[in-house]
């Protein structure tokens, strides 16, 4: 099952190892990449003078690229032919430096290809699709036939036969619902840290036949007359009012529909699920793997406490210790297991968790995990919050925040490898605008989507900019530290979180505005101090920034354009790095890869690291 090349590479290359020489070196030597991927944040974009457009891009690509239309600049980024683009008479011949660029970004972006195959359930059937979108339905479909494939080749390969599937973060289940169903009929063991979500998974469960809801005999009358108690005890007058007493030889069950028991039936061949709630905090199953029941075939079935003590009762009178028998009952159990982790779109360090528990538990066998919100990644590095290095200002004196964050590496976060983390003996480092930049798709990318979100961009951006005039944000320290090259300077200031708007809010800047006043001013801390700054402030003086800036509009969406298709490396960089930290315990890791698992078109976070245990 596993590809011939362990990485989906671009023809450029002829090795992995020769893909990762180069990928390192290029995110470590390209001043341009570091600083559209990190340096710059959008958000500052109408803050400094001169603006990010002339500071960050060369000359000789800001004509041009600001003469193109959006599309057909996101179709040479992406999709022309570079050769044809270089040779190019018309008179729309790009600038040389850029195609070279462009040619750069392309080939150190992991490949993102999906061949579709024959699924052993090609269509979900509808009771166990209940609640997915589209989106999740081709996620789930895909994914549950390719860990089942992979589970069949890692019984070849080690002759152990996987017998749960551990699935972290398991949110409303849909993925073990389909493998616990036909054809699959797989055993799930669903760790999840959120009580509701496994709540609304097994009201799911029941939908899809999988479990069925406890039977409860009630008194109607009694129910009845108990229900408008309740609802009487409510009202002021009657709060006091003694209920009347049920008989009591009558046993009545008052407990509301959602408290009673989800019943789940087990047989011979059937899957089965369950629930584990369990925040993962690590790799660490040592707390999850006792609490796993067993499996309903014979081979795998582990003898039970009752048994144990009848075995052992002939060799010794203290085996009756119910302690030492749980301990030989627990020993068994996990010698019997052989666990697959796997995940779809395991936010953050929970990826990390996943990948690391093939390390970190005898009883896992191999892993399949599909990563997303690289954003939520900590940093292992540290520090966690600066921009990049050689763009950052010099803060001095260093306050006890700054210091605190500069020694806050956490060793779960990015990188996991050796080999990123020592590279050039201080490391690759991403910050978070790096790793937020690499949740984008643009290449899903239609005119009319990147029409409305230049726009929410740009109203942003230029909200940013009168917060700054009128004292709401204050700009960053000056720096004196020396540039490299081109390089611009880190003039941020202050982040303000606004978060979603009502769609009305965006029909012009003026109303973008108002909208976001209306919702700031609402904050208990901080919505005083904004009001008094910003509450005179008349819809002419708001539509004057419009009239001022709104023809730099086009310059901020090729920016997003650029940071956007230059941050396939960042994502491409970060999946890189997991497959390296499986690759550097050959004593443990049989073998590991990363594939595409999903049409990009559908799921943009489609690439699997997978790792099978020796």
């Amino acid at each position: 099952m596993a590809p011939a090349i362990p990485l989906p590479l671009q023809s450029d290359f002829g090795s992995a190892e020769e893909y990762v020489d180069s990928l390192l070196q290029f995110a470590t030597t390209s001043t341009l990449f570091q600083t559209l991927c990190g340096g710059v944040h959008i958000l500052d974009f109408f803050t400094r003078e001169p603006s990010l457009y002339e500071s960050v891009l060369p000359e000789e690509w800001r004509t041009w690229l600001i003469d193109c239309d959006s599309m057909q600049l996101l179709d040479l980024f992406m999709r022309d032919d570079l050769e044809l683009a270089s040779h190019a008479t018309n008179g729309s011949k790009p600038p040389q430096s850029l195609i070279d660029y462009i040619s750069d970004i392309r080939k150190h972006s992991l490949k993102r290809e999906y061949t579709p195959r024959k699924l052993k359930q090609s269509k979900l059937p509808r009771h166990v699709a209940v609640g997915m979108v589209p989106k999740k339905i081709h996620e789930v479909a895909n994914f549950a036939d390719y860990v089942d494939r992979l589970a069949q080749d890692v019984a070849i390969q080690t002759t152990k036969d996987i017998t749960h599937y551990v699935d972290f973060g398991s949110g409303q289940n849909y993925l073990g619902r389909t493998l616990a169903s036909p054809p699959y009929d797989r055993h799930i063991i669903a760790v999840e840290g959120r009580e509701i979500n496994i709540s609304g998974a097994k009201n799911m469960d029941i939908l899809a036949n999988l479990a069925e809801r406890e039977v409860v005999m009630r008194n109607k009358k009694m129910y009845r007359q108990k229900m408008d108690e309740e609802a009487a005890a409510k009202d002021e007058e009657k709060r006091y009012s003694k209920p009347q007493a049920p008989p009591a030889e009558t046993v009545a069950d008052f407990r509301p529909y959602s408290d009673l028991a989800t019943i789940y039936t087990t047989g011979e061949g059937k899957g089965s699920i369950q629930y584990i709630e369990q925040l993962l905090n690590d790799g660490d199953l040592s707390k999850v793997v006792p609490q796993i029941e067993n499996v309903d075939s014979e081979s795998d079935l582990v003898p039970s406490l009752e048994q144990l003590e009848l075995q052992d009762s002939g060799h010794s009178q203290q085996c009756c210790n119910s302690k030492a028998a749980n301990e030989q009952a627990n020993g068994r159990k996990a010698k019997n297991q052989s666990l697959m982790t796997i995940s779809i779109h395991s936010c953050g360090n929970l990826s990390h968790h996943g990948i690391r528990s093939l390390l970190l538990n005898p009883s896992v066998n191999a892993i399949a995990i599909v990563g997303c919100c690289y954003n939520l990644l900590t940093e292992r590095l540290g520090p966690p919050t600066y921009k990049n290095p050689i763009l950052r200002p010099n803060l001095q004196p260093v306050n006890a925040r700054v210091a605190r964050e500069s020694e806050a590496y956490d060793p779960h976060g990015y990188p996991m490898s050796e080999r990123v983390g020592t590279y050039n003996g201080d490391g690759i480092r991403l910050n978070i605008t790096a790793r937020m930049m690499a949740v984008q798709a643009p290449q899903n990318w239609t005119e009319k989507e990147s029409d409305a979100f230049f726009t929410r961009h740009y109203f942003r951006a230029l909200l940013q900019k009168v917060f700054l005039d009128r004292g709401v944000v204050t700009a960053a320290t000056p720096p004196h530290a020396p540039r490299l090259g081109d390089a611009p300077r880190n003039d941020r200031t202050d982040p303000v979180i606004i978060g979603s708007l009502r769609k009305g809010c965006y029909v012009s800047f003026t109303a973008y505005v108002k909208g976001a006043i209306e919702k700031l001013t609402r904050d208990p801390e901080s919505g005083r101090g904004i009001a008094e700054k910003m509450g005179g402030m008349t819809d002419e003086e708001i539509d004057a920034y419009a009239q001022k800036y709104g023809p730099r509009k086009k310059e901020l969406s090729v920016m997003w354009s650029l940071m956007s298709f230059s941050a396939g490396v960042v994502e491409s960089l970060i999946v890189t790095d997991r497959w390296l930290f499986l690759k550097e315990h050959p004593d443990q890791v049989k073998d590991c890869w990363v594939e595409a698992v999903f049409d990009y078109k559908q799921s943009p976070r489609n690439l699997v690291v997978v790792g099978i245990k020796r």
